[in-house]
């Protein structure tokens, strides 16, 4: 049976002939089937997050594996969790069916081998601590599939994501989330809206983690890694908004703890020294709720 990612879309059977303007709103209006796909699965994702959050905080890591345009997602997500959520790099690994090579090009082949997946999982030392994301618009990727097998022998959680129905990739982990998207606009290619409702998924899935994680105050990115000049500033107007400090005491602060915007935060509205700061929020887990409400106690 063909898989629906792969058969050609009945609406669009002319696309060729299209007019520009219809063209790209032919490609905008697809992409709404992303989202709701992504919708449908919600309470999957909130499964994975819930049974994610005690093997991270066990020290676990985030590993993504993936062929690829959903290797290439998978990737995108790992870099992106440390400027956000100063989430160490080594604790969010990327596997990529084909290596670094596969990156930039396409690695003939490379997705085909059940044994190079194992062997991936194996490189690292994948353990029971850690949370394994398998990506595959098809479902059925070998790479990816050998990958869950070698996963779920070490004990890890393993949280298949695939946009056809009754997939493999589904089916052998743990955790199955199916992205139910169906055809695309140009038949086969998965990088559209495949791709999207698998990237609306990891980043709501390494979100809501990191939210639970406590890098989160309200709804602000209070453990952010300011790398450049931008986010430096970025750190200054998010002390400054949450503690109601001058321009000028918030950098100071800042420049004080290494520009830890949590640190910050406490000693200023707790009028602590950086040292009480930090000592509350170890106690409170990162969390800033928890630690303002205990700093008096430190």
């Amino acid at each position: 049976m063909s898989l629906k990612t792969e058969t050609p879309s009945a609406q669009h059977t002319l696309l060729d002939e299209y007019p520009v303007e219809d063209l790209v709103n032919a490609f905008i209006d697809d992409q709404i089937h992303a989202v709701n796909a992504v919708r449908a699965v919600s309470a999957q994702i909130a499964a994975a997050v819930t049974a994610a959050v005690p093997r991270i905080e066990a020290g676990g890591r985030l590993v993504y594996v993936g062929a690829g345009t959903s290797g290439r997602l998978g990737l995108l997500d790992s870099v992106e969790l440390y400027p956000t959520f100063t989430w160490p790099p080594e604790r969010a690994v990327a596997l990529l069916a084909g290596g670094r090579e596969a990156v930039y090009k396409a690695v003939e082949g490379a997705e085909d081998s059940r044994e190079a997946g194992a062997a991936d999982i194996a490189a690292i030392a994948v353990g029971p601590h850690d949370v394994v994301l398998l990506l595959a618009a098809s479902g059925t990727t070998p790479y990816v599939l050998g990958a869950i097998a070698a996963a779920k022998k070490r004990g890890a959680l393993t949280i298949g994501i695939a946009n056809n129905p009754d997939a493999p990739v589904t089916r052998e982990a743990e955790i199955g989330i199916t992205l139910d998207t169906g055809s695309e606009v140009i038949s086969g290619s998965t990088r559209l809206k495949a791709g999207t409702a698998q990237k609306i998924t990891l980043n709501t899935f390494s979100s809501a983690l990191m939210v639970r994680l406590n890098k989160v105050y309200g709804n602000l990115m209070v453990d952010v890694k300011p790398t450049n000049a931008k986010l430096i500033k970025r750190t200054v107007n998010l002390t400054m908004l949450v503690t109601g400090a001058d321009e000028t005491t918030a950098r100071q602060t800042l420049e004080a703890c290494q520009f830890q915007v949590k640190v910050a935060i406490v000693a200023i509205m707790k009028k602590i020294s950086i040292d009480e700061a930090e000592a509350c929020l170890a106690q409170s887990r990162g969390s800033v709720r928890a630690a303002l409400a205990n700093a008096q106690a430190i």
